[in-house]
């Protein structure tokens, strides 16, 4: 009953199934309600953690305020102490002057780009070169605050704020405020109603300047997988992190002079400012619970009924890809129709492709034979002449006409020598040009270079696959060239000649034919025979640049032509 119910066109096919699954499940309504409840609490989090960046900042609000004013009164300074930094006299009593009126600081001075304060408020030469934190002041070029003794009093802990001093746009030094941290601390008079574990501020480069726990506490309370530089920015944040107690702790940093110094309290994961009503989240229990049981029975059906037939045909077609192999079992029985139709598709497409696949591989293998066939029969033929031409030179009846005769079978040859490379390549649309110059040449060498000559012979050729259409001129002219060298370069020399022939890719989709020898003192080719006009047409239809030089004890012949970019292999002949 069950199969015939399946077996019909609409019910049995695939989103009718996918939607009776999905039917099983409740719907999803509960979602509307999670959302809300999620809103709430995101609310109150961010409310909470809003209160504790407030009490971070209150408990900071005296170092603010003392390094704003220190800043302030550095950079009112500046300007006043650039014109009289060269008087250090004028320039002490200036500063000494300020600090009495002021009373908030330590010292007042200024740091030449040296590292020498010779102008400050206790009239006397404080050297700050050797100071790590002076060279990172002044490498900055900007507003700093950082810890360390003032020069007076070293064994007092104090805060220094420093303001570059610029003249005509180029930095000459520092002015440094400092602050003594017992003065920060004596002027604290609020009580928080909550007090964090500790509480530090910190430069940019992560440097603490106060804190109000002792050295070894702040050390062990700060965040274990964190820099404090890694703190710096211009936005506040909250983050709970283990500190390097392995403790859990909540976190608060604020900016309190933005991009130069930071405020941080620490407080236990449990603190009251961080507590809020998460009640409302239970009531969204229910409603996930209803929402996971209906992907659970959706992606349960889309499995049973699409989502592993679909995969199985998918490997079923890689499988015939590779192999071209159609399988040999289906992939099931009671399967929706969708799937059904989608394989039938394939294994009739299959098996039409299998069969014209034969059909090309029966042609392209017929046309093959047959232009192998061709090409082979030009050779012959080319060949056929080639004896037919040897008998004529043997009666012929002068040295001359044997000279004409044997040119024209070179040249006729070096075609057969294009249609044997043709035959023999599997492709029959490319000839390696590497291969066939160097049978070209082999063969001229071979009849017009005599045995004690004295003539070297140098050959270099890249593997650049040409057409035939191309490889025909180019052969010609080769050998054109290489009789024309072997006719003028002089032979049994006692300073040895040279006969040189290279094949070189020069460039993108360009190549350079170069065959250069020893020149005799005359002219290699007057320009006027036949095989100048023969290598100049051969240049012609090769669309090349032709060059022909007569210099330094050499004749050479350079031909630059184009050339497809895939006939450049990555190896050379």
């Amino acid at each position: 009953m069950t199969s015939g119910f399946l077996s019909n066109p609409f019910f049995g096919g695939l989103a009718f199934r996918i939607l009776l699954f999905l039917s099983l499940a409740m719907l999803p309504i509960g979602m509307i309600a999670v959302i809300q409840t999620h809103k709430i609490a995101d609310q109150s989090q961010n409310s909470a953690e809003l209160s504790l960046m407030a009490v971070t900042e209150q408990a900071v609000s005296i170092e603010r305020t003392a390094f704003q004013e220190a800043l302030g009164a550095g950079q009112a300074l500046a300007s006043i102490v650039n014109l009289v930094r060269d008087d250090p006299e004028r320039c002490s009593k200036f500063l000494n002057t300020y600090k009495q009126s002021t009373g908030a600081y330590r010292l007042v001075g200024f740091v030449g780009m040296d590292g020498l304060m010779a102008c400050s408020s206790a009239y006397e030469m404080l050297d700050f070169s050797g100071l790590p934190t002076f060279s990172e002041a002044v490498e900055k070029g900007t507003r700093t605050v950082i810890a360390g003794p003032d020069g007076t009093a070293a064994e007092e802990k104090t805060v220094l704020a420093n303001v570059p001093v610029f003249d005509e746009g180029a930095m000459v030094g520092l002015v440094s405020i400092s602050i003594a941290l017992k003065a920060l601390e004596d002027s604290r008079h609020e009580q928080l109603a909550v007090a964090p574990v500790s509480m530090i501020t910190f430069n940019a480069n992560g440097d603490i300047l106060t804190s109000m726990r002792t050295a070894e506490i702040t050390q062990g309370e700060l965040p274990g997988g964190y820099g404090l530089k890694q703190l710096t920015g211009h936005e506040r944040q909250v983050f709970t992190a283990a500190n390097g107690l392995d403790e859990q702790r909540v976190y608060a940093v604020i900016p309190l002079i933005s991009g130069t110094v930071y405020a941080m309290s620490v407080w236990p994961v449990d603190t009251p400012l961080l507590e809020t009503d998460f009640s409302g989240r239970l009531s969204s229990l229910l409603p996930v619970v209803m929402w996971l049981a209906s992907l659970i029975v959706a992606f349960w059906a889309l499995n049973r009924l699409a989502i592993r037939h679909i995969r199985k045909l998918g490997r079923q077609m890689r499988h015939f890809a590779i192999n071209r192999a159609l399988p040999r079992k289906p992939l099931g029985d009671r399967l929706p129709h969708e799937i059904v139709a989608m394989e039938q598709s394939f294994l009739g497409m299959a098996d039409s492709i299998l069969q014209d696949e034969a059909k090309l591989e029966d042609s392209l293998r017929e046309k093959n034979i047959l232009l192998k066939e061709v090409h082979h029969r030009v050779k012959n033929n080319l060949q056929l002449i080639s004896s037919i031409m040897n008998m004529q030179i043997r009666q012929a009846p002068t040295d001359a006409n044997r000279v004409v005769l044997q040119r024209l079978q070179d040249r006729i040859l070096s075609l057969a020598t294009v249609h044997k490379n043709l035959y023999h390549d599997n492709e029959m649309t490319r000839v390696n040009a590497g291969v066939l110059l160097k049978e070209i040449v082999s063969r001229n060498l071979a009849v017009g270079l005599a045995a004690g000559s004295g003539i070297t012979v140098t050959e270099d050729y890249d593997t650049i696959h040409i057409g035939p259409d191309d490889a025909a001129p180019l052969t010609l002219l080769v050998s054109e060239a290489v009789t024309n060298a072997l006719k003028y370069t002089p032979q049994e020399r006692s300073g040895g000649s040279v006969i040189e022939v290279s094949l070189k890719y020069t460039g993108e989709e360009r190549a350079t034919l170069v065959v250069r020898n020893t020149s005799g003192g005359e002219a290699s080719e007057d320009g006027t025979g036949l095989g100048s006009r023969l290598i100049q047409a051969f240049a012609r239809q090769l669309n090349g640049d032709l060059r022909i030089m007569d210099e330094g004890g050499f004749f050479s012949l350079e031909l630059s032509f184009p050339v497809p970019l895939a006939s450049k292999l990555i190896y050379d002949y």
